[in-house]
């Protein structure tokens, strides 16, 4: 008689079995960052299996980021990027945003506490050349003030200039990323037409915080500058829903 501590046999998939022996390969440094992987014919050789399993296993190492695959060329192991791991992730992140309130109040609040520490440490860590490309950034916005998009788009690239003075390129792309999946789901989070001012305004009383070398003020006024927005932005969905 099974016991009760047994449990189901599941069926492995080949390429499963492939593509844990590869990841193992590019894992051990055995395969390292530009590498060719084995053509299709050799690793079904090798393997002792057919090309739907072999191409099964490439089409997931992809996904999770691991090798490049390029129409007409051998797959190589991909070379690390912070960048292409919040891509691979974008698209989970759409279906929790979607589909999760409680998820996008979540990231909203998290985004509050980095940018906070990011402004702590650019206050801390900041040159006059930091200063004065965040200067520029909001100079900028204020020209692109009947370009939402662009306008959008350099409220991003100020609170990422922000995280890059850290030094740390992945406070960086944590920045990058935060603002893509409230901009690119939700944008009304992050732009909602008549309060562009409202946003000039508030970065500059960033940057005076940052520039005046003073963590605690720089961190505070990125948590006004974000929750005010936040309440401002969600009153103006109210009106106009």
């Amino acid at each position: 008689m099974m016991t009760s501590t047994t449990t189901r046999i599941t069926k492995r998939r080949l390429s499963d079995d492939v593509r844990e022996q590869l990841a193992q390969l590019i894992e051990s440094g055995t395969l390292r960052p530009g590498d060719l992987l084995p053509s299709e014919r050799e690793l079904m050789d090798s393997l002792g299996v057919g090309r739907p399993a072999i191409r099964e296993a490439m089409q997931a190492l992809a996904r999770a980021g691991l090798i490049e695959i390029r129409h007409g060329e051998r797959a190589r192991v991909a070379v690390p990027s912070l960048g292409r791991m919040v891509d691979q992730v974008s698209e989970t992140m759409k279906h929790v945003l979607v589909n999760s309130p409680a998820s996008l109040e979540n990231l909203k609040e998290a985004r509050v506490t980095f940018e906070a520490e990011m402004a702590r440490v650019a206050a801390l860590r900041h040159s006059p050349a930091d200063v004065e490309r965040l200067e520029e950034i909001v100079a900028a916005q204020e020209a692109a003030l009947s370009d939402s998009p662009a306008f959008r788009r350099l409220d991003g690239r100020f609170h990422r200039e922000i995280a890059a003075i850290s030094g740390n390129p992945i406070w960086t792309a944590l920045s990058d990323a935060l603002f893509r999946w409230l901009n690119d789901f939700h944008v009304d989070l992050v732009s909602v037409p008549g309060l562009e001012q409202l946003t000039l305004a508030e970065h500059r009383q960033i940057i005076l915080a940052i520039a005046s070398g003073h963590p605690d003020r720089a961190a505070a006024a990125m948590i006004e500058h974000l929750s005010r927005a936040n309440d401002l932005y969600r009153r103006a969905n109210l009106r106009t829903g």
